[in-house]
């Protein structure tokens, strides 16, 4: 169950959010969900995949662990990487449209009942006098960057399919004679495909802001060596 509500500084002046990462946060995961806006900054630290949503429709993932519910990105320690995915970044926050005097405007809410919410532990969302803390201008960066994503997804994923780049792969890690896993229903960019393009089509997905996003998930795949590096650490460890 959920308890949304628009954030506000005058009901919500003493919250706090707790802003480390653990299982108990819903961080216990194999896969997370990335946006085109963060495609730039998630290539440098995962693999990152396409596959359907429930609606049939592509979204990108980036690839955290082999087994259900592993995050070979998190420890003790918390999650190790310099980039973590918006969605798992985001908290207790969402977006929702609100009405205002300039029409429906996307605004701030939060979910009272998220277990990062606390009052006595974490970052403050707002300053003794009402404004802003830094925390929660980061979070509205952070929601913007969500926001954006979402508005862009279907036109980004529509944009690639109608130039034939995307196409399924067979994802298959051998650790050892006796760790093998195959990771189904994936898909990912042809670099072939990219690479035979008529010049008329790039200079269109140039322009549409897609055709370095496909570089990008293209090279993210190179990063499959640290996730199975990690692996083997993590065996070798048992």
């Amino acid at each position: 169950m959920t308890n949304r509500v628009l954030l506000n500084n005058v009901e919500h002046a003493d919250l706090r959010v707790i802003t480390r990462h653990g299982p108990e946060f819903g961080d216990a995961i194999n896969q997370a969900l990335v946006l085109p806006t963060e495609l730039e900054a998630a290539q440098r630290e995962y693999p990152i995949f396409l596959r359907r949503d429930a609606n049939g429709e592509y979204q990108a993932v980036v690839l955290l662990g082999l087994d259900r519910d592993e995050n070979l990105f998190l420890d003790d320690g918390g999650w190790q990487a310099r980039y973590v995915p918006a969605v798992q970044q985001r908290g207790p926050f969402s977006i929702a449209l609100q009405e205002g005097r300039d029409g429906a405007e996307p605004m701030i809410h939060i979910d009272l009942d998220h277990p990062r919410v606390s009052r006595t532990e974490g970052e403050p969302l707002f300053l003794p006098a009402g404004g802003n803390a830094p925390y929660l201008q980061h979070v509205a960066r952070l929601m913007g960057v969500i926001y954006d994503g979402l508005e862009i997804s279907r036109a980004f994923y529509e944009a690639l399919e109608a130039a034939g780049l995307i196409e399924p792969i067979s994802v298959e890690v051998k650790l050892n004679d006796r760790e093998e896993y195959v990771l189904p229903d994936l898909f990912t960019i042809s670099q072939d495909r990219l690479a035979g393009l008529p010049a008329s089509d790039l200079e269109r997905l140039n322009q549409a802001g897609v055709l370095r996003a496909a570089y990008m998930v293209i090279a993210s795949l190179g990063n499959m060596s640290r996730l199975i590096d990690a692996k083997n650490r993590k065996l070798a460890a048992l």
